[in-house]
């Protein structure tokens, strides 16, 4: 790690925003939440883009807007609005969800879109896709976080929310070979979700 420059290290492009620097050190922080040595090479790397940009600033090397050159001139020209009231998100919440990245979406896609497809074309095979969805399940949550207990407990609770609520959706449809695989494709779709945007 130590052979990347600081941009490498925070996963950005050199001509990244400060917002986008700000994004990718704070999913990287999350992302390695239980290892320190990282979680200091991040924060090492974060800074030292911070020295460089402000030196580039000083320099007159980096354009800066106006607005926050001179702050009480935008606020003078802004219209005012009423002030919007910030919501919080609740602390056990923030701690559940995640933001994922392009691939951390596609992946758990494919893979359950493939076991979807696996339970619609052969109906019988719908207790091996949905074990392997179960697995699936483990396999993704595990590797956000690296908590197993936590990754089987939120895979269990989605298979049995997933057949509770796909059970009855399955049975509206008028044939019945199609009503494990359509209970079981709702539970693929909850697996998904859980796999992209929980920890």
């Amino acid at each position: 790690m130590s052979d990347l420059n600081p941009y490498e290290q925070l996963e950005v492009a050199e001509n990244a925003t400060f917002e986008e620097i700000q994004e990718s050190r704070n999913r990287l922080m999350a992302q390695y939440s239980g290892d320190k040595q990282r979680k200091q090479s991040i924060e090492v790397a974060y800074d030292a883009i911070l020295m460089e940009r402000l030196r580039m600033r000083q320099e007159n090397k980096i354009k800066v807007p106006e607005r926050i050159r001179y702050p009480e001139k935008a606020a003078e020209s802004a219209p005012s609005a009423p002030p919007i009231a910030s919501q919080e998100t609740p602390g056990w919440l923030e701690g559940l969800l995640d933001t994922p990245s392009t691939p951390d979406i596609l992946w758990p896609a494919a893979a359950f879109s493939a076991l979807s497809i696996l339970a619609l074309v052969v109906p019988t095979a719908t207790s091996l896709s949905l074990a392997l969805g179960v697995g699936f399940s483990l396999y993704f949550l595990h590797s956000k976080e690296r908590r197993f207990g936590r990754a089987f407990l939120i895979s269990t609770i989605v298979l049995v929310v997933g057949l509770a609520l796909g059970t009855p959706l399955g049975n509206a449809i008028a044939v019945p070979e199609m009503q494990v695989s359509i209970a079981a494709f709702f539970t693929f779709f909850l697996f998904w979700l859980a796999a992209s945007f929980l920890r």
